[in-house]
């Protein structure tokens, strides 16, 4: 176990096993410090991440120290990091320990405590959360679940919830991206050849529209039934 002790130099097996040793005990440290504390990143994320970025970032710092022991380790924790998103699709139960199951803090407008011991929350984070997603009451709220990435996800009770034209069966028009032919005083020549329109036709439009130059344009889009938008620099 020497090489748990301080020593001028390590063999390349011993780095190995550093690499190994500090894996799983920083995904155990992870799971203990629950979703709040790696909010956004998955355990197993969380862990490579920060483990890789000390170790490269010591020997770049102290001219004393090495890169051998460095490469060897993060090529270890690579290695590990793969398999660990291997066995992570292909077995149920290895998924579970890593990545901890959703946890229930809202159902039917109530509030489950438990839940919220659980995640390890506050009563104030539910509802700055709440109030994120524009919702001021609790009780319209059929679900909220607090997920493995340390993100909320929402559900309003189907009577609270907005109308769209699909409730009320309204005709609607297909979803149209508008293509961006003007960024920051340059004409987009692939975008115009994708929607069939040339330079000339631009140079044209602005004028006539907007009494602008091509130079003046900080950004402009064009959709499928030729609505041009222009931003022009302020």
């Amino acid at each position: 176990m020497d090489f748990f002790q301080g020593q001028e130099t390590l063999t390349s097996f011993e780095w190995i096993l550093r690499a190994i040793v500090a894996f799983f005990f920083l995904l155990i440290v992870t799971r203990v410090l629950g979703q709040r504390a790696i909010s956004q990143l998955r355990p197993l994320d969380f862990a490579i991440a920060l483990v890789i970025g000390n170790i490269i970032a010591h020997p770049l710092s102290d001219e004393n120290l090495g890169l051998k022991g460095s490469i060897i380790t993060t090529i270890v924790l690579v290695v590990f990091y793969l398999g660990g998103i291997f066995i992570i699709l292909k077995w149920a139960w290895f998924r579970r320990l890593i990545t901890p199951a959703p946890i229930t803090i809202v159902e039917n407008g109530e509030i489950i405590y438990n839940g919220l011991k659980k995640a390890r929350i506050s009563l104030d984070v539910l509802l700055e959360e709440l109030r994120e997603e524009k919702i001021e009451d609790v009780k319209k709220v059929a679900l909220a679940i607090w997920e493995a990435d340390g993100k909320f996800s929402v559900f309003l009770d189907p009577k609270y919830e907005p109308l769209t034209p699909s409730l009320i069966q309204m005709e609607t028009q297909p979803f149209d991206f508008p293509k961006t032919i003007i960024k920051e005083g340059k004409i987009n020549s692939q975008e115009l050849k994708e929607i069939q329109k040339s330079e000339e036709w631009v140079i044209s439009s602005l004028k006539s529209l907007y009494q602008a130059e091509v130079k003046n344009v900080l950004f402009a889009t064009l959709d499928s039934q030729d609505n041009l938008k222009v931003f022009l620099y302020n």
